[in-house]
């Protein structure tokens, strides 16, 4: 499996556990090491260091069953990806945020992560 088939596949489960509401999916794309920065609060956004952390806020997500994740388009390059994705809270015409996430891998797991959203 070249590097952009493993990155796509890992980015994939990444996403899912957000489509399906399943943090399960999560376990074993994270490394040990990942460190990522969430969009908000601005202007920096939080940041969350070590599987734990990163597992954590990720599940908190990802089990929210009011939130509906779309993702829009990914690109795959070795190992790192973008994605672009809309992220849905309601059914009014505001209950919604567009972003970005920005990745990278190491062996196979996602060691930083980067979200900015459009404000």
């Amino acid at each position: 499996m070249t590097s952009d088939e493993q990155t796509r596949k890992v980015i994939e489960q990444f996403n899912e556990a957000f489509q399906k509401h399943d943090p399960a999916l999560l376990g074993d794309v994270i490394a040990a090491d990942c460190r990522l920065e969430n969009s908000g609060p601005a202007p920096d956004g939080s940041r969350h260091e070590g599987y734990d952390e990163c597992l954590a806020f990720w599940s908190s997500i990802a089990s929210n069953q009011d939130a509906d994740f779309t993702v829009e388009e990914m690109w795959v390059a070795d190992e790192r990806s973008v994605v672009r994705w809309t992220l849905r809270w309601g059914s009014g015409p505001a209950d919604f945020v567009r972003g970005v996430n920005v990745h990278r891998l190491s062996g196979g797991r996602i060691v930083e992560s980067f979200g900015y959203v459009k404000g």
